[in-house]
């Protein structure tokens, strides 16, 4: 698309001299010879630069300029200026103008500044457009999942993400509590400010404080340098402490004060600094038991846990399993190049009969492997029943005579029953919408008998389906 460009100038010479310079097809260029006539066009038009003039009849320059900034502030201006004007056109440049051409100007020079106005306002656009898509990639409407159990977490997160309330995230690991901080950070009023994650497992104590408040050259050995700790880098936005319940107590202690005071202090340092941010926490602990020993301060625990959100683990919203296999696979497909497309229908059974402890980062693991597995466009079963470890044998012993081997075999067929018995009960429920009554019937089976498999195996249809409300049925 051709650039728009408005030349605003009452000397001839100087419009026909900006015309030749910019001559070509790169630009679409108007004219106006005074700063009304200016206006009215760039009302009527889309413009991206106007080279105005500073003296001109009926408006000068400055007064366009004003104007244009006061209505369209994303146009660039470059001010046209005589030798005697240079004070006027530096207090152009602080009302908003790009840069300013002295009379008569050398043409290459006027083709570099008008280049360098459009490199910056690519540049700027492609800021924008990153922290669109950035923005976008967090937004809580895409994050994968449509199940009751996420769409509570969702409204939650609607909820808490305008405000400045300290949240605190609960679940297993691998559901995705990053995921969801950010998402709150970005549907916040704070997101075009940092977002700061400190993984407190991961470091020891002395190194996470150090991390967190900062430290002062000589503080300890090996502090050469004074350093930026990561609630100053954080200032304005949200720091995210993932894994909250492995920080000492020591550590507590200081996180508490500065939740407190809005106050700390770095490392050996005796100086105080304040900083304006929001506080995200996540744990996959029971804080509560860890209160009660002693092992988590109930003072920092009630600061903490002011808005909670629970996140559901994948066992428990596996409606969601199928679109989050699909959005692995598809993502999976297009890093390697690869054109898999679908699952078979025993592959996805499986997947959605597994129990996932490493919730939806095991799930992730999984397609990544399979896709790289897989010889055709198909993921199938074979592609993941190593991967998901249901081989029925893994803890049965080698057998060292025939007695051990006939009862080792016993176990074994018993096993392999109770698979297919499982996956027969899961399988009559889904096709049948969760009905146990009907599930009974479709399978030929006395509802009673149906629920005593069901009650053998665990299975309970709210936890499968949580919409479900008929309490006998589970």
């Amino acid at each position: 698309m051709k650039k728009r460009i408005l030349i605003v100038d009452d000397e001839e010479i100087v419009v026909r001299s900006c015309l030749r310079i910019l001559s070509g097809d790169e630009f679409n260029i108007d004219v106006a010879s005074n700063g009304l006539e200016a206006l009215e066009k760039i009302n009527d038009q889309e413009y991206d630069m106007v080279i105005l003039d500073i003296m001109m009849p009926k408006m000068n320059g400055i007064e366009v300029l004003q104007r244009v900034k006061e209505t369209h502030p994303d146009i660039d201006v470059i001010m046209i200026t005589g030798l005697n004007e240079i004070d006027t056109a530096v207090k152009a440049m602080k009302l908003g103008a790009f840069d300013y051409l002295p009379k008569p100007f050398d043409p290459e020079e006027f083709e570099m500044v008008v280049a360098r106005a459009f490199e910056r306002r690519q540049l700027m656009q492609e800021n924008v457009n990153l922290k669109d898509e950035v923005s976008a990639h967090y937004s809580f409407e895409n994050i994968i999942g449509s199940s009751q159990p996420m769409q509570a977490v969702y409204r939650l997160i609607a909820r808490c993400a305008p405000t400045n309330s300290t949240v605190m995230l609960r679940g297993e690991s691998g559901t995705g509590k990053e995921l969801i901080a950010r998402a709150i950070h970005f549907n916040s009023l704070r997101k075009d400010q940092p977002f700061v994650t400190v993984d407190c497992a991961s470091l020891s104590e002395s190194l996470l404080e150090s991390e967190l408040f900062g430290h002062v050259k000589g503080s300890f050995t090996g502090a050469v340098s004074n350093k930026k700790g990561l609630l100053e880098v954080a200032d304005g936005g949200t720091l995210f402490l993932d894994e909250i319940g492995n920080i000492s107590m020591s550590t507590q202690a200081k996180l508490l004060r500065f939740i407190e005071a809005r106050e700390f202090k770095a490392v050996g340092d005796t100086q105080s600094r304040s900083v304006n941010i929001r506080l995200i926490t996540a744990t996959n602990k029971d804080l509560e038991g860890m209160v009660n020993k002693g092992s988590f301060r109930d003072d920092l625990y009630y600061r903490i846990n002011i808005f909670p959100i629970e996140i559901p683990p994948l066992r428990k919203r596996r409606d969601d399993i199928p679109s989050l296999a699909f959005h692995f696979l598809n993502g999976f497909s297009k890093e390697m190049g690869r054109e898999v497309e679908e699952f078979s229908s025993g592959a996805m059974n499986l997947l959605m009969n597994h129990d996932w402890p490493g919730n939806v980062r095991e799930l992730e693991n999984v397609i990544h492997r399979a896709v790289i597995l897989a010889s055709d466009q198909i993921i199938r079963q074979a592609h993941l029943v190593n991967i998901l470890d249901t081989q029925p044998f893994d803890d049965l012993n080698v057998p060292q005579t025939s007695e051990e081997l006939k009862s080792i075999k016993k176990v074994a067929r018993q096993k392999s029953v109770e698979n297919v018995e499982k996956l027969f009960i899961l399988g009559a429920l889904k096709r049948n919408d969760w009905n146990v009554t009907a599930s009974a019937e479709d399978t030929g089976m006395q509802r009673t008998n149906f629920q005593a498999l069901m009650k053998k195996y665990d299975i309970h249809v709210r936890d499968l389906n949580p919409e479900d409300d008929e309490s006998d049925d589970s």
